[in-house]
């Protein structure tokens, strides 16, 4: 009888129900097989380089400074200083005076600032339009917000004069986009520069978005995390300065992408006081405050940055050269093997076509998982080298005609990225014996 009455008291579902269908995590699985077997991880994108001195020397002087109220909680919506810096930077990005206290909010990296936008934006019944391929956390935040996710695709449009592709030749159709508006669409959210793909949005594409969002009032969420890596010259236009959209659009930055910190956890949102209010509110009843040495460290950076604005000496001059050398010396390597890569305009990240390794790679009976999923697997534990499959990407109707790509993170030291160069020649000796 006991364990009957047990039985029945224990029936009720436990989780919530804004969880289901959301557990699954690309990275758990990733990470783990890559520790397990991987010799080369290019799968996750943090640097394994160290960060610049002059922030990890602002770390030091402000742990071992005279002034003990570092160590203490400051300004719960961001510490002033920081605040103060930021909105220096990005009035001068946007053309605008910036209030720090109305304009900019610090939060706990970029990851809880697209969380406290989607919290503070969608409503039950809502739409948001995500642009595929898509940073894998957006469809979840969107749902457990109970919003309803959708979807529009890059198209590829390959080169057709034998060169190698691009970010760039991935594109949004205007009709396909236009399409996905309508009166319950709340947001879109836009990545650029784009993760996984590199891809910088052009003028005529976000003047596309723009137009859509004011046509019929939406939001824009702007993940421009990548901001300062961007390569080849290209210019990285922010949406928020275009014609109507500073009143509609959150930006969304980061520390750990700016200055090769991803650990510190330092992001923030800027945009204007109506939309930064409601993240405010979301902000104050979650982690509330973010680690006081963190922002000011990182505020000593950013005022640093400032004063060597465009100059060669700048960190923002220095870390995408150095990058984009990078990016060059992996693009070989994966050519070299038979992959074909799509060069990056921007971001940490390159993704190669792997459709000509089918043969190498055994099928697996009454398997649903798609090719790339079963190749990067493949890859680890036979090559022990780590990438993510692009489809993760991509919404489960749309998986599956995204699977012959893979996302190598090249923002690697010298010494990973040979490591990987050796795997990959070893590897093109055996296709070639």
């Amino acid at each position: 009888f006991l364990s009957l009455f047990l039985q029945a008291k224990m029936s009720r579902p436990v989780q919530a129900r804004r969880l289901e269908g959301i557990d699954k995590n690309i990275w758990v699985e990733f990470v783990k097989l890559a520790a397990t077997y991987s010799k080369v991880n290019l799968g996750q994108g943090f640097p394994d380089f160290p960060a610049p001195d002059f922030v990890r020397e602002a770390l030091s002087r402000v742990l071992g400074g005279e002034n003990h109220m570092l160590h203490q909680y400051t300004r719960a919506f961001g510490h002033p200083p920081l605040v103060k810096v930021l909105a220096q930077l990005y009035g001068k990005l946007l053309g605008r005076d910036l209030d720090p206290l109305t304009n900019v909010m610090v939060t706990v990296g970029a990851y809880q600032a697209l969380f406290c936008c989607f919290q503070a934006f969608v409503d039950e019944g809502d739409e948001v339009i995500i642009i595929e391929p898509f940073f894998d956390c957006y469809e979840p935040m969107v749902k457990m917000a109970g919003g309803t996710p959708v979807f529009v695709p890059l198209r590829l449009k390959a080169p057709k004069d034998g060169k190698m592709m691009s970010s760039a030749d991935w594109q949004l159709d205007p009709a396909e986009l236009a399409s996905k508006f309508n009166e319950r669409t709340k947001a879109i959210v836009l990545n650029s520069p784009n993760n996984p793909l590199g891809k910088v949005f052009s003028r005529g594409e976000l003047e596309l978005i723009a137009d859509l969002c004011v046509k019929h009032d939406v939001l824009c969420i702007s993940d421009e995390v990548y901001e300062w890596l961007v390569y080849d010259g290209k210019e990285l236009i922010r949406i928020a300065s275009l014609q109507g959209m500073w009143d509609r659009t959150v930006i969304i930055g980061s520390a750990g992408k700016t200055f090769s910190i991803t650990g510190w956890k330092v992001g923030w949102t800027v945009g204007p006081d109506r939309l930064l209010q409601h993240l405010r509110t979301v902000h104050q009843n979650s982690v509330y405050h973010c680690a006081t040495i963190a922002q000011e460290a990182v505020a000593q950076g950013f005022q640093r940055e400032l004063m060597l604005y465009g100059k060669p000496e700048s960190y923002f001059v220095q870390l995408p050269k150095e990058l984009q050398q990078k990016r060059d010396w992996l693009v070989q390597s994966l050519e070299a093997v038979g992959m074909k890569p799509i060069i990056p305009e921007g971001t940490y990240f390159l993704v190669a076509d792997i459709s000509q390794f089918k043969s190498d790679v055994p099928d697996v009976p009454n398997s649903d998982e798609p090719y790339d999923y079963r190749f990067a697997k493949w890859m680890i534990k036979n090559k022990g080298l780590a990438a993510i499959p692009l489809s993760a990407f991509y919404s489960e109707a749309h998986k599956s005609n995204y699977s012959n790509f893979i996302r190598f993170c090249f923002a690697k030291e010298e010494a990973t990225l040979k490591a990987a160069n050796d795997i990959l020649q070893k590897w093109k000796k055996e296709k070639n014996s």
